[in-house]
């Protein structure tokens, strides 16, 4: 069984590392000829937040490419597998950022994700969502560390 589908999960927090994560999730789907799936995950209130700020009208159904025709983490994700000549799909999800995403990974083949370097002081205290996803997800993680 070969690679078919790749989870590129992103959220909120990821601005500016939004063209890495592209590149990482193109460099593994494309000698695999795999699709990429961009899950952009949101807590209620952060796609609440959004959406709003955006400028969309918070009473309509925003589609996840209206969103991301202005959101620019997924602009640069869209822009950066456009340029690669990748299959995607974009998916808006919301939900707790680790749980959400470690239920779209049961359809993936293998998952990207992004985050820093946290202190163990920090992970107890605020919980890690990348670290849940890491131990917690149904199929290999590749994790791409933020550039300081």
């Amino acid at each position: 069984m070969g690679l078919r589908s790749v989870l590129l999960a992103s959220r909120p927090g990821d601005e500016g590392h939004g063209t890495r994560l592209a590149q990482t999730a193109a460099d593994i789907a494309k000698p695999a000829n795999a699709r990429v799936v961009v899950g952009q995950i949101f807590t209620k209130e952060e796609y609440k937040n959004s959406v709003t700020s955006l400028g969309f009208d918070d009473k309509s159904d925003v589609t996840p490419e209206q969103l991301a025709s202005k959101h620019r983490t997924l602009r640069n994700i869209v822009d950066e597998l456009d340029s690669q000549g990748i299959d995607y799909e974009l998916n808006t999800a919301t939900g707790p950022h680790a749980d959400t995403i470690v239920n779209l990974a049961a359809d993936a083949d293998l998952t990207v994700i992004g985050g820093k370097n946290r202190t163990p002081a920090g992970k107890a205290l605020f919980g890690s969502a990348t670290q849940k996803v890491l131990l917690s997800a149904p199929c290999p993680v590749v994790f791409v560390r933020r550039e300081h």
